[in-house]
């Protein structure tokens, strides 16, 4: 299968600065769910960036859809990069721009030039998805921090993108807008669309993803089941992370009372390696 984005042997440095990325190479295939996973400074955000295309690879390449993007970023490819593959920030303030809903959903369709029917229907699609009808002609800068995230989602939703890259999504976010956002992002893999997840938030992180990418100093350490990967004490320990709660309290059973090792990732798995005891 021809991986839908791939970066080969690429290298970035800020001026002035220790490299941000070194070497990374990652292949991403469509339907994945993907934990970006590191401390802060390990290079997870730049590498977003370059995924977007709003930063180019100082050296390496890469690839949407098996196609190189040249290394002059000819504004058409660009384009369809930047349309394909969205980032939602971490601040949604810094990504909403409009002065109501509707129009800062509308505000990348018209960009592509797109038939004002067509941009409509996106448009709708996008405010249904996110549960955001009902705001369309609210200010979003008024809005709650998890009503501004799901706006920010439908931004990228209404160009219709193969790939969404979420940096930090749960930061701020009280509990119950969490759970909102996990059932958000549990639809649009069901759609099928590719989600990679910058986070903290390991529990959240294990309850999210199949996969798991580790940055450390802008090197991928690890890249593998994220069961495996948030397992391995010599990743958690490298990269300066922690084992998932549900982890740590199944070692704990196991060394207590001679269980089998689990690695449960939700309650509902902690639940079913109960009840077969």
């Amino acid at each position: 299968m021809t991986p839908l984005l791939e970066l080969q042997n690429v290298n970035f440095s800020y001026p002035e600065a220790a490299p941000a990325l070194r070497q990374i190479s990652l292949a991403i295939y469509p339907g994945e769910r993907i934990a970006v996973l590191g401390n802060n400074g390990a290079g997870k955000s730049t590498f977003f960036l370059i995924c977007n295309g709003i930063l180019r690879p100082q050296s390496g390449k890469l690839l949407f859809r098996g196609q190189a993007i040249l290394p002059q970023y000819a504004k058409k490819q660009v384009l369809e990069l930047r349309q394909s593959v969205g980032i939602v920030f971490q601040e949604a303030d810094n990504q909403i721009i409009a002065s109501t809903v509707e129009s800062e959903v509308s505000f990348g369709p018209l960009n592509l030039n797109l038939p004002l029917a067509q941009v409509q229907q996106q448009v709708d699609e996008a405010l249904a998805d996110m549960n955001l009808l009902a705001y369309r002609d609210r200010a979003p800068q008024n809005l709650s921090g998890g009503e501004k995230k799901r706006v920010s989602i439908a931004d990228i939703l209404a160009m219709h993108p193969q790939i969404i890259l979420l940096d930090e999504p749960t930061a701020s976010l009280d509990p119950q807008n969490t759970a909102l956002l996990e059932q958000t992002l549990h639809q649009l893999s069901q759609a099928g669309i590719t989600l990679l997840v910058s986070t903290h938030d390991i529990d959240f992180a294990c309850r999210f993803a199949e996969r798991a990418v580790v940055f450390s100093t802008g090197e991928i350490i690890a890249d593998g089941p994220v069961s495996e990967v948030l397992n391995d004490d010599q990743i958690i320990a490298q990269a300066g992370l922690r084992k998932p709660l549900l982890f740590e309290t199944a070692s704990l059973l196991t060394n207590a009372l001679g269980w089998p090792a689990a690695a449960p990732r939700s309650l509902a798995e902690f639940a079913e390696m109960l009840k077969s005891r």
